[in-house]
């Protein structure tokens, strides 16, 4: 093959790979209903370094739960995010739902609403909010997110898990 060809074969692969690239950098997405009230009863994410999109519709008196589990050496990413519409993007910060994560030694952390910033998520086409960040280092064991609604008005909401883009499991 000429150098011509070889060239025309890389530009050809490098456009079925950007072409392919949404996919493989998708969260993995989990969605939970009213059956998920709290943790125990919410599905597990056998691994939480595994990027996963936990999605629940939330209103006022409205209660999610899920699990996932870290071990020595892991980071802890997790992030809280709305869908960027109305009337959810104009609400008070106290309005929107609040997300407390529960480390394996009891330990309470709840994600503080400090930020505003908008991300488009291409997969889906959905333009989203960033509300709060975590990302520290894990400390090994089972992890315990609850989310509670505060509004009367229904509030998409993700909460993002892990940062590896690769499939992971969930234990209903």
């Amino acid at each position: 093959m000429n150098k011509r060809g070889r060239v025309s074969v890389f530009a050809a692969l490098l456009v079925a790979g950007a072409l392919m690239a949404p996919a493989v950098n998708a969260h993995q997405g989990v969605n939970l209903n009213e059956r998920d009230r709290t943790p125990a009863r919410g599905p597990l994410l056998v691994d939480g370094t595994v990027s996963f999109a936990v999605r629940a519709d939330l209103s006022r008196g409205d209660r999610r739960g899920f699990r996932f589990q870290l071990d020595d050496g892991d980071t802890l990413a997790v992030q809280l995010l709305i869908v960027d519409e109305a009337p959810a993007n104009r609400l008070r910060s106290s309005a929107l739902p609040r997300v407390t994560v529960t480390d394996p030694s009891g330990k309470v952390t709840r994600m503080v609403i400090g930020e505003r910033t908008e991300f488009y998520e291409p997969y889906g086409g959905t333009n989203y909010l960033y509300l709060s960040r975590i990302k520290k280092r894990a400390v090994a064991g089972t992890y315990k997110v609850r989310m509670t609604g505060r509004d009367l008005n229904s509030v998409e909401t993700v909460v993002s898990v892990g940062y590896r883009e690769v499939r992971g499991e969930v234990r209903e």
